[in-house]
């Protein structure tokens, strides 16, 4: 057999030499794009790719690096260590380049660097001997310091879409073709319809679907493959709905709507569906998430036992998850529902992005201590106004401003009509009644 098939992966061979050569990322590397323009001015400068893997971040960092010069060094935040990281940066004092640094260092997986080692890389990246290009699957502005964040920019990896991994497929089958030609059959075909199979299989991810049409000519060698051929390699649970494809999110908002509508059995249904296309880690979102957005303060509670059902279906894993799943969903689906949870911090989310109510003061009497103390700055700004301590009054309560002056009279949460929520406005009711200035 030819050796090519034997040494190199068909995702290896078929690995992008340009930008413009990467599929379905043509907002970050099509012409006229931001990182198009700078490679082509051979400058480089720090980023952070996150995305789904399997689209092209490792090989846009290659190319980068290459294109504008740059010597190209790998590290993986799994593994890597302090002294890898210093290691490289030794190697630094022998490169001199024209636009900065001589190395690209590209750290795969950031997010498993703790917050010292993602430290460690200032020193480096600040003075300009290293330029730093890392990457993670998981949003950047929860897991990277945010030091390092102010000084890269950061760029969005999309899934690509099955359109765009069948132009990719089509490269695919002409390469398999010419490595197959030498064993005298270089004539292979693949069906659209087992193309398009793939191409939902994958996920979004080239590199999986380059790895399910090699499967395919290794282990289905003749003159068609067709997409049953197809089926027989794909893992059964695999083959229910694409995860990554419409159906799927329209699974996920089907069990979420069921259970805010009360129907434990369309809710067990879609759980069902979900459970059998072999994933779990989605639906106990979405399960998470209703706790607080439907039940929310009708049932406080009900966040609590979810949690801790989910916790326990993660623990033990399939088969046994499903039970969780089930009695957590069930108990949702019973439970009083609420949504003013949700209502009041949209609310407050809507006036804090309102230009306006950034620049909003908080009130004296709520800020830091020490600026209470400071007769200086109470000067500057006419006076003070002493916080009353609300344990100091009956009840624990006495009613004084607490929201900047321009939304001093907003409402965000409204008592819910459910018998939880009613029986906190009857007590808030009484309190605020009951207060007074007399501790």
């Amino acid at each position: 057999m030819n050796n090519n098939i034997k040494s190199k992966t068909l995702a290896d061979l078929m690995r992008p030499a340009a930008l413009d050569e990467i599929v379905g990322q043509n907002h970050l590397f099509g012409g006229g794009s931001p990182i198009n323009n700078m490679t082509k001015n051979k400058f480089v400068r720090n980023m952070i790719f996150f995305g789904p893997p399997g689209v092209g971040k490792t090989t846009a960092a290659e190319i980068i690096a290459k294109t504008c010069g740059k010597t190209f060094y790998k590290l993986n935040g799994t593994t890597a260590s302090l002294s890898d990281i210093k290691e490289i940066a030794e190697k630094t004092k022998t490169f001199e380049g024209e636009h900065g640094a001589g190395i690209v260092l590209y750290l795969d997986e950031i997010q498993y660097f703790n917050r010292k080692q993602q430290q460690s890389l200032l020193e480096y990246i600040e003075d300009g001997r290293i330029v730093l290009i890392a990457s993670t699957t998981e949003n950047p502005y929860f897991y990277i310091y945010g030091a390092i964040i102010s000084r890269c920019n950061i760029f969005e990896f999309k899934p690509v879409t099955c359109d765009d991994i069948e132009k990719a497929l089509d490269r695919g089958i002409i390469k398999m073709c010419e490595l197959f030609e030498s064993e005298g059959f270089g004539n292979i075909s693949v069906d659209s319809d087992a193309k398009r199979k793939i191409a939902e299989f994958a996920g979004g991810d080239v590199r999986k679907s380059l790895n399910t049409l090699e499967l395919a000519f290794l282990s289905c060698v003749k003159d068609n493959i067709t997409v049953e051929d197809i089926e027989k390699i794909i893992p059964k649970s695999a083959m229910y709905y694409d995860r990554d494809g419409d159906e799927h999110f329209d699974l996920l908002s089907a069990l979420h709507k069921s259970i805010r509508g009360s129907d434990e059995n369309a809710a067990v249904y879609y759980l069902a569906k979900l459970i059998e296309g072999g994933d779990i880690l989605s639906p106990i979102r979405r399960i998470l998430c209703a706790a607080s957005e439907d039940i929310g303060l009708a049932y406080p509670n009900a966040a609590v036992v979810v949690k801790s059902l989910c916790d326990s279906a993660v623990q033990v894993g399939m088969p046994e998850a499903r039970l969780m799943l089930a009695q957590a969903v069930i108990f949702l689906c019973t439970c009083p529902k609420s949504n003013s949870v949700l209502i009041a911090i949209d609310g407050a989310l809507n006036d804090v992005r309102n230009n306006t109510s950034k620049s909003d003061s908080i009130p004296i009497q709520l800020k830091n201590l020490k600026d209470l103390k400071d007769e200086n700055y109470l000067q500057s700004i006419g006076g003070s106004q002493d916080y009353l301590y609300p344990h100091n009054y009956k009840n624990g309560y006495v009613k004084q401003q607490y929201l900047p002056d321009s939304l001093k009279d907003k409402i965000y949460y409204k008592f819910g009509e459910n018998k939880t929520e009613q029986a906190a406005l009857e007590y808030r009711n009484r309190v605020v009644r009951e207060s007074g200035s007399e501790k």
